[in-house]
C-alpha cells in the first residue's frame, strides 16, 4: 500500500485513500485542494448484457458501483459529493467532472444549485469511438466535461498562454478530438481484460492539468480508479489525492504511479499570459542599469526621444511615459511602448522588451 504523506496543513498528499469519497473528503481540512478531477459513475442504467450482431458480449460497464436505485438516488449521491468537494476546494479552486448524456446534464444542474459557477462544457470528441452494434442510434463519440470555479466571481487557474502553444499557437477551442485508451496505457488484469471499464487516457488528464494548474498545486479526485490524474499529476510535478473504495482499483493505480516518474523542474514550467507575468515599470531599465539617463530610443520610423532619469522619454516635441511619447509620435490614441523603442547597442537596434524579460527573468 502506497504509504501516506502528510503536510504540515495536515492534508495528506500523493496518496490514495480507501473508502467512501464523501466520508474520505469531509476528513480533510477545509479549503486545502486546488483541483478536483471528478469521473463519477455514469448511471447508465443497462438493463441486461449487450450483444454485438454476431451474438458476442460487448465489455460494457455494468459493475456494482454504476448501480442506482433510480434517478433520485443518484441525484442524493451527486449532491453529497459535489458539497464534500466544494468544502475541500480552496476558494480559488475549481472542478472539472466528466459525464455522458445519461448523467452529466443532471449533475450540470447539481452543480449549480450546490454554488459552482460554470466556465465552459468542453467535448471530449473520442478519434476511436466504439460503434453502435445494434444500429437503433447514433454512436456515442464524446463525453462532456464540466469546469467549474467554486463560485461566481471566483479567481481560478487558466494557462490561456500554455494550452495555445499546446495547439501549435492556436487558441484552444471547447472540442478536444483525443483517442480512448488503448494498446500500452491501457492497464489489464490477469486473465489480461481490460482492468477498469472507464479508463480515461492521460492526454485528456495532461491537457487538463497544463490548462488549469501549477506546478506544486494539489489535484483531489474522488473516484479515482486506476489512478489516470495521479499518474499524469505525478508527472507534471503536481500533488495528488486519489480516493477509490474499490481495493482492487487501488493497488493498480498505486502500482502504476510507483513507476511514473516526475519530470525536472525546468521542464514543467509553461508559457505564461502577459497578464500574469510580473509588473515591470520602465524605471526599473534606468535603474538597474540597463539604459542609461540621456540614451535614446528609436521609434520604428527611425525618431529619437532620450531617457530621463525618473523613467519618463523627451523628445524633441513630446515628454511622457514610452507610451505616451510612442502615441504622440503616431498620432494614435495608445501604443505599446514596450514593442515601440529600441535602443542601439553595438550598433545594432534592440528592442527595449528585451530588457524588461532579463528582469523578470531574475524574478
Amino acid at each position: 500500500m502506497m504509504k501516506t504523506h502528510r503536510r504540515s496543513d495536515g492534508l495528506p498528499s500523493d496518496t490514495v485513500l480507501r473508502g467512501d469519497c464523501v466520508e474520505a473528503m469531509n476528513r480533510l481540512p477545509e479549503g486545502s485542494v486546488d483541483l478536483v478531477f471528478a469521473d463519477p459513475p455514469y448511471n447508465l442504467q443497462l438493463k441486461g448484457e449487450l450483444h454485438r450482431p454476431d451474438n458476442s458480449r460487448v465489455d460494457a460497464v455494468d459493475d456494482a458501483w454504476d448501480h442506482f436505485d433510480g434517478f433520485a438516488a443518484y441525484d442524493r449521491f451527486t449532491r453529497a459529493w459535489l458539497k464534500a468537494a466544494r468544502r475541500v476546494l480552496k476558494p480559488d479552486g475549481a472542478l472539472w467532472v466528466i459525464g455522458s448524456y445519461h448523467n452529466i446534464f443532471r449533475v450540470g444542474a447539481a452543480l449549480q444549485d450546490a454554488g459552482y459557477w460554470i466556465l465552459n462544457d468542453v467535448v471530449w470528441r473520442k478519434s476511436n469511438p466504439m460503434p453502435n452494434f445494434r444500429g437503433k442510434r447514433l454512436t456515442n463519440a464524446h463525453e462532456t466535461m464540466i469546469w467549474a470555479s467554486r463560485s461566481e466571481g471566483a479567481k481560478y487557474t487558466f494557462n490561456y498562454e500554455a494550452l495555445k502553444a499546446l495547439n501549435e499557437g492556436i487558441q484552444m477551442r471547447s472540442d478536444w478530438v483525443l483517442p480512448l485508451c488503448t494498446g500500452h496505457e491501457r492497464l489489464k488484469n490477469s486473465e489480461g481484460a481490460k482492468a477498469h471499464p472507464t479508463q480515461k487516457p492521460e492526454a485528456l488528464l495532461h491537457r487538463i492539468l497544463i490548462g488549469t494548474t501549477q506546478p506544486g498545486e494539489t489535484i483531489l479526485d474522488p473516484f479515482f480508479g486506476t489512478g489516470t490524474s495521479g499518474a499524469v499529476a505525478k508527472r507534471l510535478g503536481r500533488h495528488f489525492i486519489g480516493i477509490e473504495r474499490d481495493t482492487g482499483y487501488a493497488d493498480l493505480a498505486e502500482a502504476r504511479i510507483a513507476k511514473v516518474r516526475r519530470a525536472e523542474t525546468a521542464s514543467l514550467e509553461v508559457s505564461q499570459s502577459k497578464r500574469a507575468a510580473p509588473r515591470i515599470p520602465f524605471g526599473q531599465l534606468v535603474e538597474r542599469g540597463y539604459l542609461a539617463p540621456g540614451e535614446l530610443l528609436r521609434s520604428p520610423r527611425g525618431v529619437t526621444a532620450k531617457v530621463r532619469a525618473d523613467g519618463t522619454l523627451i523628445s524633441a516635441d513630446h515628454r511622457g511615459s514610452i507610451h505616451q511619447v510612442g502615441a504622440a509620435l503616431e498620432g494614435a490614441p495608445s501604443c505599446n511602448g514596450w514593442t515601440y523603442w529600441s535602443v542601439l547597442k553595438e550598433g545594432k537596434p534592440v528592442p527595449i522588451d528585451w530588457f524588461r524579460q532579463q528582469i523578470r527573468g531574475e524574478l
